[in-house]
């Protein structure tokens, strides 16, 4: 079907079909980045497949939540899906360069970005497409882990290094580099040490958990991530929730519920931000697909944000 992106592959929530256009003629733009590098744990893998199954499981969905004062966000937005990018599964730095390239190009046309992983590496070559436009940048890092190590075992750009190739690009603020959720034992112990020396704000979940107020808080996470920047950028890692409400993720418990970084994304949207991903969905892990059938609501609920603060 020539609306479908490729195969039976639709694209995200039934948005317009952008894969053999460049003029980006909508208010949205989403885009794949079908990449897994190196596996970090055993054979933990598949989250390359992410982006097809998030777009498949996307095809049940509306973009209607009465929850959210019964708003239909394609009464507001409309969405366009550029396809993925094309990765070389045994040339990490050229994918890298690729997909910066790729996103710097979307960057230009101004719209909302929404990016689908994929791995947590690809957040460093996205922002990174973002500074080239001139950009300052400050973003909100939801995530269990700091992803912030100097490389593994000599690559550069695995998953868990993207941070710190982050803390070391001119157009990042690293005082508004936000890491959000941050918890146990699978981080190592000199990565909060690097965060801390690189200037990065760490949020763990019990900072979360302690307030009495979360959507107070998320305004105020916000606070911290736009200050003295142009934009602030939101990146997700699924194991930000805990294993319970993320089947197909990486297996992280004390986490935060589906409410709650539902309710964190929404104010941070609210209060703007230039675009967003969500990385580390697992399809081979998860039989029945929760996780990436999860991606559309998270999405939804920053893009409703997004209309609710004014800024559609």
């Amino acid at each position: 079907m020539t609306e479908n992106i490729y195969g039976n592959t639709p694209p995200l929530l039934g948005a317009k079909n952008l894969t053999s256009t460049k003029e980006y003629d909508t208010d949205v733009l989403i885009y794949g980045v079908p990449w897994e590098g190196a596996c970090t744990w055993g054979d933990y893998t598949g989250c390359e497949l992410g982006p097809k199954q998030i777009r498949l499981s996307s095809a049940r969905y509306s973009t209607y939540l009465p929850e959210l004062d019964h708003i239909n966000v394609e009464d507001h937005l409309s969405l366009g899906d550029v396809g993925d990018v094309g990765i070389i599964p045994h040339d990490v730095p050229e994918t890298m360069n690729r997909i910066e390239a790729f996103a710097e190009d979307l960057w230009k046309s101004g719209k909302f970005l929404v990016g689908m992983g994929g791995d947590h590496g690809i957040t460093y070559p996205v922002v990174k497409g973002l500074t080239n436009t001139g950009k300052k940048v400050g973003i909100i890092h939801l995530d269990s882990h700091y992803d912030n190590m100097p490389h593994h075992e000599g690559d550069k750009f695995a998953r868990s290094t993207p941070f710190m190739r982050l803390y070391e690009t001119e157009g990042v603020r690293n005082e508004s580099l936000i890491h959000t959720g941050i918890k146990g034992p699978r981080n190592k112990p000199e990565t909060g040490k690097y965060a801390k020396d690189a200037g990065a704000v760490t949020l763990t979940i019990n900072d979360i958990r302690e307030q009495s107020d979360l959507k107070k808080y998320a305004n105020e996470i916000y606070e911290m991530a736009s200050k003295d920047v142009d934009v602030v950028y939101l990146t997700i890692c699924s194991d930000v929730l805990d294993f319970a409400f993320n089947p197909g993720g990486p297996v992280d418990g004390n986490g935060l519920t589906s409410y709650e970084l539902l309710t964190m994304i929404y104010e941070f949207a609210k209060r703007g931000l230039c675009g967003m991903d969500f990385v580390e969905v697992y399809p081979q892990q998860d039989f029945n697909q929760n996780s990436a059938h999860f991606v559309s609501t998270a999405v939804l609920y920053v893009l409703a944000g997004h209309i609710h603060g004014g800024h559609a």
